[in-house]
């Protein structure tokens, strides 16, 4: 027997808000059937095949110490750095900028709430080399 990842859960102060962020960055949509509103205590979206859903919740007090879990993000279309400035402009703040000269290595983020993930190179930046990022 064994077990699969249901939904990774985000703790929030506002389910809404930070679950509209989340689908603007990663092209995640709603459940058609039962919408997000303004006020939700749980907002989940799903990427488009519904193979990974994200469900942020709405908890009291504000974010103490670094995750122990966060997402990995890899760029569908364009570079690392692409993607990097077009979160910045989607009002992700940088937390770390662990780039390499050699084009290696990650950013680490914080969502608008503060919840860390990475931002890694595209498989186009990758086919080049053979050892991975790790964020």
């Amino acid at each position: 027997m064994t077990s699969f990842v249901s939904h990774t859960s985000i703790d929030c102060a506002d389910a809404y808000g930070l679950s509209r962020w989340w689908q603007a960055v990663l092209d995640y949509v709603e459940d058609p059937d039962d919408p997000n509103e303004p006020g939700h205590e749980e907002c989940p979206i799903s990427s488009r095949d519904g193979a990974h859903r994200l469900l942020f919740i709405e908890v009291p007090g504000a974010k103490q110490v670094k995750n122990r879990v966060h997402l990995d993000l890899r760029p569908r279309d364009g570079s690392r750095d692409d993607e990097f400035a077009r979160l910045l402009a989607l009002g992700a703040t940088t937390l770390a900028d662990r780039r390499n000269p050699d084009g290696t290595g990650w950013v680490v983020l914080a969502d608008p709430e503060g919840n860390e993930f990475c931002i890694l190179r595209s498989e186009a930046e990758l086919a080049g080399r053979r050892e991975p990022d790790a964020g």
